[in-house]
């Protein structure tokens, strides 16, 4: 017990030591960019407090979260004015969501025009950020030149639904790229970071694509243009698993389970139907080496076989570890990819 106690001290401390390097060097740059915070929120009134108490406790501080509601019938609303009425309108807005579910909330706040900062980021509404996570991220993405497309994402720290520590996201060692993009996203939308140049490309997609997830389709879109992607193997955010998590984490036997029995329903050939179809309208925007990667991903999917896994092969398509790549490989002799 003692032993446990001394090794999460140590990281606490080491965490401390780490938030404390990188805001001194973001505090010391003779300009501190602007972080649009992305808040997209649906009956969150149980968890929302302790995420915008997160918020707040960021040791960056020039932030403005954008806060889309999208008819919550709890006490979510009553919760996002107190903390606007508390901050100031300068500091928190509130926003009308479409009402058509968390990707298109998302996606209008990205295209929402009256939005205007250097960064964007996304915030779940039931997780708790480290303070150092917006210090980290605008580090790192202003080592990187403002005209080149760049995505900041991490690893997260799991917590239970009264906030108890119970593991970690897997940890991705293999570069983002986009053959990697198009058949998986490496990171939640809750620790993403993007700089404007980004944005732009989004906003040219539209908000209305019809893609299974906001963060997988700015991974996308981001890597297909040529942009940055940092992946970050620390920590960013406590990432909450609980019952009604919409979108679940992908830890232990059980999500590989279901994520077999998706393979074997097609759900990833469908998600992958819609991105294909999304990209086909954006493929002047992509570098002339992405585009070759996805004719050759989509010509892959419709050879017969044996062609079929050489296709694949050539395509150069890729996911983080050997039992991936080994499901992408069973997928397409299947044709469930």
């Amino acid at each position: 017990m003692l032993g446990g106690c001394a090794c999460t001290c140590a990281v606490l401390r080491r965490t401390a030591e780490r938030g404390k390097f990188w805001l001194n060097r973001v505090t010391n740059n003779a300009h501190r960019p602007n972080v649009a915070i992305l808040l997209g929120t649906f009956c969150g009134a149980e968890f929302l407090s302790q995420q915008l108490a997160s918020i707040e406790r960021q040791t960056y501080g020039h932030w403005r979260l954008y806060a889309s509601d999208d008819g919550s019938p709890d006490g979510t609303l009553d919760i996002l004015r107190a903390f606007q009425e508390r901050l100031g309108p300068s500091k928190v807005q509130l926003i009308q969501g479409p009402g058509k579910g968390f990707v298109f909330n998302f996606l209008s706040l990205i295209c929402n025009p009256d939005i205007q900062s250097e960064y964007f980021a996304f915030s779940d509404q039931d997780d708790i950020w480290e303070p150092d996570k917006l210090a980290i991220a605008v580090e790192q993405l202003c080592a990187i030149p403002a005209d080149v497309p760049s995505l900041y994402c991490s690893r997260t720290r799991l917590i239970d639904a009264f906030g108890q520590e119970v593991g970690y996201s897997p940890l991705f060692r293999k570069r983002p790229s986009f053959a990697n993009a198009l058949v998986q996203n490496i990171a939640g939308g809750n620790t993403m970071v993007f700089n404007e140049a980004a944005r732009q490309y989004l906003v040219v997609a539209g908000g209305n694509v019809d893609v299974p997830s906001h963060d997988w389709w700015v991974y996308i879109v981001t890597s297909a243009v040529g942009g940055r992607v940092i992946y970050d193997r620390h920590c960013s955010i406590q990432y909450r698993r609980h019952p009604n998590n919409i979108v679940g984490t992908n830890i232990g036997i059980r999500p590989r389970l279901h994520r077999a029995r998706m393979l074997l329903k097609s759900r990833f050939k469908g998600w992958n139907d819609l991105h294909i179809k999304q990209l086909n309208g954006f493929r002047e925007h992509m570098t002339l080496e992405n585009r070759t990667i996805l004719e050759r991903f989509c010509s892959a999917r419709m050879q017969a076989l044996p062609r079929r896994i050489i296709a694949l092969l050539r395509s150069g398509v890729y996911r983080q570890t050997t039992l991936g790549n080994i499901g992408l490989i069973v997928g397409i002799v299947l044709k469930k990819i």
